[in-house]
């Protein structure tokens, strides 16, 4: 949960910062927008950045955000692993106690 929100607040600042930096932003919402397809790689190209400076923030979002999405799709991942494992973990512990008991 904790990378979520740390994705959600590079892309806030992302857009932010793209919209002070950049005149060609003339909105939030625009900002926001070219902050996530920076972060994301997609760069559909209807939003792009203007000026030197936020060309330069722009390898900035897109190293953060390679990285704090990664980490959001890893966290998720795990989520599903952790559940697999205490399952396969719970079983293991029933055969053994089965076996326990059968030994007795």
């Amino acid at each position: 949960m904790s990378s979520l929100l740390l994705a959600l607040a590079i892309l806030g600042l992302g857009g932010v910062g793209f919209w002070v930096i950049d005149p060609g932003i003339t909105s939030l919402s625009d900002g926001l927008w070219l902050a996530f397809t920076t972060a994301a790689t997609v760069g559909f190209g209807d939003v792009v950045p203007s000026t030197h400076a936020s060309r330069a923030f722009s390898v900035l979002v897109v190293l953060l955000g390679l990285a704090v999405l990664s980490l959001v799709t890893a966290s998720l991942s795990a989520i599903f692993v952790e559940k697999e494992v205490e399952d396969e973990e719970r079983q293991i512990e029933k055969d053994l106690m089965r076996e326990i008991r059968h030994l007795r």
